[in-house]
């Protein structure tokens, strides 16, 4: 079964973002992830709606952060994605008037609306500028030196 990676894959944007100087292109974006510049566009362009990123065009162009990071919780991207459900678990749906099918799918929904519940929870309550904490913008850990690699 194939993973939705949108949600993990724009939160490692936008925490970049935060670093830049200059606005981020499409093609920037897309090489970072290893996608198309079009899918970048696309869902960036959710972002842009709900106001957490803003874009220019022409030279100089780009994406950029238009929320501060502090402001941003992992549930606001969340939503702004319109993510579905957080887990892929079906339920048969072959024997709709079999009682055991009903149980089964009755305990299963219930579970993972509780689960579901909780993980929403927990995503309103950190902000993008915690997924920063730790980074450098050159990418290392902080106290590490160029020296302690050679």
């Amino acid at each position: 079964m194939r993973k939705d990676s949108r949600l993990s894959r724009m939160l490692h944007v936008l925490v970049h973002m935060h670093y830049q100087t200059a606005p981020l292109t499409s093609d920037q974006i897309a090489q970072m992830l290893h996608t198309n510049p079009v899918v970048v566009r696309r869902t960036m362009a959710i972002l842009k709606a709900a106001g957490y990123v803003s874009s220019g065009k022409g030279h100089g162009g780009g994406w950029q952060l238009a929320t501060p990071l502090a402001d941003i919780t992992l549930q606001d991207i969340h939503r702004a994605l319109k993510e579905s459900s957080l887990f892929t678990i079906g339920l048969t749906d072959e024997h709709t008037a079999c009682p055991i099918e009903q149980a089964v799918n009755g305990a299963i929904t219930d579970v993972l609306q509780e689960a579901e519940a909780l993980v929403l929870e927990r995503f309103s309550q950190v902000t993008l500028d915690q997924l920063a904490v730790g980074y450098s913008p050159d990418g290392r850990l902080p106290g590490t030196s160029h020296e302690s690699e050679q």
